[in-house]
């Protein structure tokens, strides 16, 4: 008779031992091989409701009743066995930045003096690149003003050289050579300033 009740009371300690060791219901290994997509199925066939990323399952958490049954330093999460836990994941938060604020600033080349008058270039810069040019005080009238023309239309404004090519690198204009080397002057002065 002693052996009998001690052959219970061992086999019902072991069982529950067992079962404390190895988890709640739902966390042993059939839970834990489940496919991670596969929705979980509530009593009488219905699919449960998804869980909300970040919200805690009422099995995950413990109720203000509930008393620890397992050991002190004893983990009961199948992640701490070794076993694997399917996790809900948030995207991290999103941190705007302001867009750093680009300056537009105009600066203009020294005067430069040459065969047919002189003329100075000022460019405008958005941060630091070119997005405009324009010869000032170029001659106007006569040859020279038909030269300082030709060189006008061709380097200046948002869609001529200087802008295309950000440098003083210009091809000379044909028949403007000396009207061509001076905005070139001025405008590689204009761009050290810059």
């Amino acid at each position: 008779m002693r052996r009998a009740l001690l052959a219970i009371t061992g086999l019902a300690a072991g069982t529950t031992a067992l079962v404390v060791l190895k988890g709640a219901p739902g966390t042993g290994q059939a839970a834990q091989d489940r496919p991670v997509a596969a929705a979980p199925v509530a009593p009488g066939g219905a699919a449960a409701p998804e869980p909300t990323p970040g919200a805690t399952t009422p099995s995950a958490r413990p109720s203000a009743s509930a008393k620890p049954t397992a050991k002190p330093g004893a983990s009961r999460t199948p992640a701490a066995r070794g076993g694997t836990t399917a996790r809900a994941t948030t995207a991290a938060p999103r941190t705007t930045t302001k867009a750093p604020t680009v300056t537009t600033r105009t600066v203009t080349g020294p005067t430069v003096a040459y065969r047919y008058g002189s003329l100075r270039v000022q460019i405008t810069l958005s941060g630091s690149r070119i997005v405009d040019a324009t010869g000032l005080d170029m001659p106007v009238g006569g040859q020279e003003g038909l030269r300082a023309d030709d060189v006008q239309a061709r380097y200046s404004g948002s869609s001529g050289e200087v802008v295309a090519k950000q440098s003083a690198n210009l091809n000379t204009v044909s028949g403007a050579t000396y009207t061509s080397t001076a905005y070139k002057q001025s405008l590689q002065a204009a761009l050290d300033k810059a």
